[in-house]
C-alpha cells in the first residue's frame, strides 16, 4: 500500500507541475464551469419558477441534489477523463504494452496516472451550492459527514462504469460515441429521481444507477433515506468495482498487443 502511495503522489505532483504550465486555462475552466452552472439552476428554475415542486423535494432540497451532480461533474473532469479516455490512444498507439509489462497494476497506473485540475471549479460550486442549501435547510454539520460515504460510493460506482467502458477500447478502439452516450445518461441525475416518471425512475435506478450518484446522497444529507437504501449504495460500488477489475483482466484476455 505505502508504494501504491508513493507511485500515487508522484504521478499527481508531476501531472499539476505540468498542467499549471498553462494557469490562464483554470481561468477559462472556472467561467466554463460557472457558465455550465447558471444553465442548471435556470433549468431548475424553470420547475420551481413556475411554483411547481418535485414531490418532497422543496427548491433548496433541489440544490442539494444539483450541487452533488457537479461536484460529479468536477470528479469526472479531475480524475476521470484524463486517464480513462487515454485508454484508447494506448490501444490504438500500443503504448498500452509498456503499461502492462509494470511491476504495478495496470488498472492502479490506467487510472491514476495523471488528473486534471480544471475540474476543480466544479467540485467547488458544488460545494457551495450544497452549503447554501444545507444553512438554508437548517442541516446539522454531522449530517455532512454521515453523507460523506455515499457520495464517495456514488464516486466509486461512477468510477467503475467509466473504466468497464474504457476497457472495450480492446474490441472496438473507438469508444467516444459511448462515453457521450454514458455521459448523456448521467445528466439526468441533476434532478431527484422522483422527477422521471416511474419508468424512468426504475431505468436510472437499476440499470444506469443514476439515482445512487445524486439522489441517494442528497437523501442521506437531509435525513431521508433508508438503511436499506445506503446498504444498495455500499454493495452497488463494491460490486461494481469488482466488476470492473474482473472486466479488464477478461478484455486483457483479447488484446494482442503491438508488437504480435
Amino acid at each position: 500500500m505505502q508504494r501504491y502511495w508513493q507511485v500515487l503522489t508522484l504521478f499527481w505532483s508531476t501531472a499539476i507541475a505540468a498542467e499549471l504550465e498553462y494557469r490562464l486555462n483554470f481561468v477559462i475552466a472556472a467561467l466554463s464551469s460557472l457558465g455550465g452552472l447558471a444553465g442548471s439552476l435556470f433549468g431548475l428554475f424553470l420547475f420551481y419558477g413556475s411554483g411547481y415542486e418535485f414531490p418532497g423535494w422543496n427548491w433548496e432540497a433541489a440544490l442539494v441534489v444539483l450541487g452533488i451532480f457537479t461536484m460529479l461533474q468536477g470528479f469526472s473532469a479531475t480524475f476521470l477523463a484524463p486517464n480513462l479516455n487515454k485508454i484508447v490512444r494506448q490501444v490504438q498507439e500500443g503504448t498500452l504494452d509498456f503499461v502492462l509489462l509494470k511491476p504495478i497494476s495496470s488498472q492502479f497506473w490506467l487510472s491514476t496516472r495523471t488528473l486534471s485540475p480544471w475540474g476543480i471549479p466544479d467540485l467547488v460550486f458544488g460545494l457551495i451550492i450544497i452549503g447554501y442549501a444545507g444553512s438554508r435547510l437548517g442541516v446539522p454539520p454531522l449530517a455532512y459527514l454521515l453523507a460523506l460515504p455515499t457520495l464517495v460510493f456514488g464516486f466509486l460506482s461512477l468510477y467503475s462504469l467509466w473504466f468497464m467502458l474504457g476497457a472495450t477500447s480492446i474490441w472496438f478502439v473507438k469508444i467516444y460515441n459511448v462515453t457521450e452516450v454514458l455521459r448523456g445518461l448521467l445528466e439526468a441525475g441533476r434532478f431527484p429521481v422522483v422527477a422521471y416518471p416511474v419508468a424512468y425512475r426504475v431505468f436510472l435506478t437499476f440499470v444506469i444507477p443514476v439515482a445512487f450518484l445524486t439522489t441517494v446522497p442528497a437523501q442521506a444529507l437531509l435525513g431521508r433515506v433508508e438503511w436499506g437504501w445506503i446498504l444498495s449504495s455500499v454493495l452497488l460500488a463494491i460490486a461494481l468495482l469488482q466488476l470492473s477489475r474482473w472486466f479488464w483482466r477478461f478484455a486483457l484476455r483479447f488484446y494482442t498487443s503491438a508488437s504480435s
